[in-house]
């Protein structure tokens, strides 16, 4: 940490080192991490544990891993599917479901568009991403100090639960994390032989389209770098740092910077000397039931769900009926969408933008079927013809419409477990019922 330190000038008001003038190895383009001492065998490593660990996330996070990414990307190539509000009105860019939109549209071209891969490979190739940046992080540690630095550091930044949990899913959290740590790789650090200007800045320019909020980390480094200027350093960072200050907080927007946490985490393993390895045994033990139990169980119904819908979409035999129509009453968003059926029927659910007209009585459509189910059906539904084939919702809400679920022929067909700890409107198992 010292070395770091001392090369960032830290704590001294000495005039900084003016890179642009020196001549050394810092502007070399000889490659800085070459596939030798290890780093073969640690790129094998991690690609093979990203992909395992893409697979071993079966669950999901936040409603923004599907609806800003895969959801629009299956309607720009599909010409089918459903935009939220952020995206009709105009507030969102499509750079990032452009990404995926270009992964479907090759399956698409190749005739190899099955749902399992349109679910599957985006997180594949978004698990490969994850990978390379692990594997910067550690050629950038080794750079600047020695190698067990970077090994501990590597070694912690793998066993980081939540790490497994985010860096293969569609998150633009994600993938500003993974532009984040690879423009970090290229950042002229003193020190450092990883420089490369034009590269830093096309992939901090990257990670600013994709996720804006990523100029918060990068804005006092960018300051540093071209004006190099100590006080004007501290004073954009302790004005533009501090997010706990945005209204809408969520551990996610934080996870950019948790690659840089990593570093001291495994300096902090190395200057344990004697309490080293059973520290490291702790903390993979520690970070190792979380993330089997975050990635396996916690929140996996929602996903289960949809493919359980999927297989009502096969109409291969011409004694199938029409296809079903299906209608989700649950919190808005819950479950992804035609990107994980890629079939056209008919689907709706409980719609919940805000109101942008002023309009101080408005109340979203969810809100004011929760606030009475039984008469927001009756009212929506009056004629038996206009009923769904089939009602998903949660298990706590089953009391409150079985009267109406009885009186429209509708039976259970099946239920799916959620999560363990369910809370508020987000029940224990998720229930289809179907009408007879």
């Amino acid at each position: 940490m010292e070395k770091i330190r001392a090369r960032l000038n830290i704590g001294s008001k000495a005039e900084p080192v003016k890179l642009r003038k020196r001549k050394s190895q810092l502007y070399s383009k000889e490659d800085t991490c070459p596939l030798d001492n290890g780093v073969l065998g640690v790129s094998v490593f991690t690609v093979a544990f990203r992909l395992i660990n893409c697979f071993l996330v079966q669950t999901s996070f936040v409603p923004d891993e599907y609806w800003q990414s895969l959801e629009v990307a299956h309607l720009m190539v599909f010409d089918y599917g459903y935009l939220t509000w952020e995206w009709t009105a105009g507030i969102r860019g499509f750079s990032y479901p452009l990404f995926f939109g270009a992964i479907y549209k090759i399956l698409h071209f190749f005739t190899y568009d099955a749902v399992q891969l349109l679910v599957w490979l985006p997180r594949v190739v978004q698990a490969l991403l994850a990978a390379l940046a692990d594997i910067k992080l550690y050629c950038l540690i080794q750079s600047l100090e020695h190698s067990d630095v970077a090994k501990w550091t590597y070694l912690c930044q793998l066993s980081s639960w939540f790490t497994w949990y985010c860096c293969t899913r569609t998150l633009t959290n994600t993938m500003e994390t993974t532009l984040t740590t690879l423009a970090l790789y290229y950042y002229p650090l003193p020190g450092s032989k990883t420089h490369n200007s034009t590269k830093y800045l096309i992939l901090v320019a990257l990670a600013v389209i994709v996720r804006p909020t990523a100029l918060i980390v990068w804005l006092p480094l960018l300051v540093y770098h071209f004006w190099q200027e100590d006080n004007k350093l501290k004073l954009i960072t302790h004005h533009c740092l501090p997010i706990g200050c945005l209204a809408h907080k969520e551990f996610r927007f934080i996870y950019p910077v948790l690659p840089f946490c990593m570093v001291f985490c495994g300096i902090a393993l190395v200057n344990l000397r004697t309490w080293r390895r059973p520290a490291a045994c702790a903390l993979l033990v520690s970070n190792l039931v979380p993330a089997l139990y975050t990635g396996l169980l916690h929140q996996r119904g929602t996903l289960d769900v949809m493919g359980h819908l999927q297989t009502l979409c096969d109409d291969s035999d011409p004694s199938t009926p029409p296809l079903p129509e299906v209608l989700f009453l649950m919190p808005c968003h819950s479950t992804p969408f035609y990107s994980h059926i890629h079939c056209p029927m008919k689907m709706r659910f409980l719609e919940c933008p805000p109101d942008l007209t002023g309009d101080k009585s408005y109340v979203d459509e969810a809100e004011r079927f929760f606030a009475d189910p039984h008469h927001w059906l009756r009212t929506s539904f009056p004629y038996k013809s206009m009923l769904p084939t089939h009602l998903v919702f949660f298990d706590v809400l089953e009391k409150e419409i079985s009267a109406f679920l009885d009186g429209s022929r509708f039976m259970r067909s099946t239920e799916i477990f959620h999560t363990h700890v369910p809370e508020g409107r987000v029940g224990k198992s998720i229930l289809v019922y179907q009408r007879h």
